[in-house]
């Protein structure tokens, strides 16, 4: 797609600014290029509200003087010098850090992977616009939806270059095609509102928009007269959108800058079993079509599968160059860019799935909560607490019989994820992708 995204460009730029900032006077440094170009429609009752299209340039120089680092962003650089020079002449008054550095040189990649990133259909504004369009009237056709909240359609074409002064050059290209519906139900004060999406790599992976509206719409609808119960300690099972939140904490949990700071509860668990036996948690920087893929990490490493849960047995860290020089490990290839300079994350989280659907959970344990909203952040990092607001179903003898609200539940991470056992229906659509989780004996606060 070089008639939308210049990729020999991006890679001139980014190795115009290690060269400027040698010439400034840095030990070492590299650069990253990013590009992207995307297109955006919210429609709502039948009308476009909003398009959106944009095209964003940015650059970023990291600069190390001894162990002294910074770093400058720009949309343009028409003068490389004068950038460089003032990234070095930050680095100079910089405090040291004594695990700043750019990665060791043999770990750099020498060739790429090729890897499924980038599907060449764009899309124009109509096109857009007729899927969020066509999911909304879906949406809005369910018995018992009042009204729209409205309906969105995306596209996106982004290009990465990294550039460092120790030998590594690469650029990698990718694309997003997205879709959602929100759909109310009811009136007045006993309006209830809920969504469906649906974000992928290629276009043609994309569900049905009609699809997609239809089960906004029922959801929705399924809402409606909702209920308080009772504080108790009862089965927890959550809906697989909302599952993928645990994951998401223990993702950070295992941060090895988190565990180099002392403010992740999981810092001295390392070999130990933290999950139950079988359950596998996989991280995948290669994964076909994934939201996460990529040919090389923030430093230009490679990295390769990891299950950094085995058999509930916790093996790895996600580690870039500067955590695993402080914790005396070595580095994983899971360094990202961030506005300064990296740090370590995950790619493509998955946790791979159970043997039993949800339903069939639902009817061993007999009855409990069945949660398909969650709401609010109360987690705390450093010792596992858990509360988090919730939304879904009571369901009993394993089928849903009441939608409820207004309820938060309580518990120690450490404790769920020792009793966690994930369903059959995994969706694998998303960078962190869960099934359905069980989680017996959890405490719930409501009337």
């Amino acid at each position: 797609m070089s008639d939308i995204i210049d990729q020999s460009e991006l890679e001139s730029r980014a190795e115009r600014l290690v060269e400027a900032a040698r010439k400034a006077g840095a030990d070492a440094c590299d650069a990253v290029a990013i590009t992207g170009v995307s297109l955006s429609v919210d429609v709502r009752d039948g009308r476009v509200e909003e398009t959106d299209r944009a095209e964003g340039d940015d650059v970023t120089l990291r600069v190390f003087v001894g162990k002294r680092a910074a770093s400058v962003s720009a949309n343009t650089i028409d003068d490389p010098q004068a950038l460089a020079e003032r990234a070095v002449a930050m680095a100079r008054v910089a405090p040291e850090d004594p695990f700043a550095g750019l990665a060791d040189k043999n770990r750099l990649l020498t060739s790429l992977p090729e890897l499924e990133m980038l599907d060449t259909k764009e899309l124009d504004a109509a096109a857009v616009t007729s899927l969020a369009l066509e999911a909304e009237e879906a949406g809005l056709a369910v018995t018992g939806v009042s009204k729209s909240g409205g309906a969105g359609a995306s596209w996106r074409l982004a290009g990465v270059v990294l550039a460092t002064s120790h030998g590594f050059s690469g650029a990698y290209l990718t694309s997003r095609y997205g879709l959602s519906m929100t759909a109310v139900a009811g009136e007045g004060t006993g309006m209830e509102r809920d969504y469906d999406y649906d974000y992928r790599t290629f276009f043609e992976d994309m569900e049905n928009p009609a699809d997609i509206g239809r089960r906004a719409g029922e959801r929705a609808v399924r809402r409606l007269n909702p209920r308080k119960i009772s504080t108790r300690t009862t089965n927890v099972l959550y809906e697989s959108r909302a599952a993928r939140s645990l994951l998401g904490h223990l993702g950070g949990a295992i941060n090895g800058a988190s565990v180099a700071r002392g403010s992740s509860f999981l810092r001295d668990k390392m070999g130990e079993r933290i999950f139950a036996p079988g359950i596998t948690i996989v991280d995948d920087p290669f994964k076909p079509r994934g939201a996460a893929t990529r040919p090389f990490d923030g430093e230009g490493t490679g990295a390769s599968v990891l299950n950094m849960i085995d058999d509930g047995y916790l093996r790895h860290w996600f580690l870039d160059s500067a955590s695993a020089r402080e914790l005396g490990l070595e580095p994983n290839g899971r360094a990202h860019r961030g506005g300064s300079g990296t740090a370590p994350g995950p790619t493509n989280l998955t946790l791979n799935p159970g043997a039993k659907s949800p339903e069939e959970l639902m009817k061993e344990v007999g009855e409990g909560l069945l949660v398909t909203d969650l709401i609010g952040h109360g987690v705390n990092g450093v010792t596992g607490d858990y509360s988090r607001g919730a939304a879904g179903f009571w369901f009993e003898n394993g089928e849903p019989v009441q939608a409820v609200s207004e309820i938060t539940i309580a518990g120690n991470l450490k404790d769920m994820f020792a009793r966690l056992v994930p369903a059959s229906d995994l969706d694998a659509r998303y960078s962190v992708a869960s099934p359905s989780i069980l989680i017996e004996g959890l405490a719930l606060a409501g009337d």
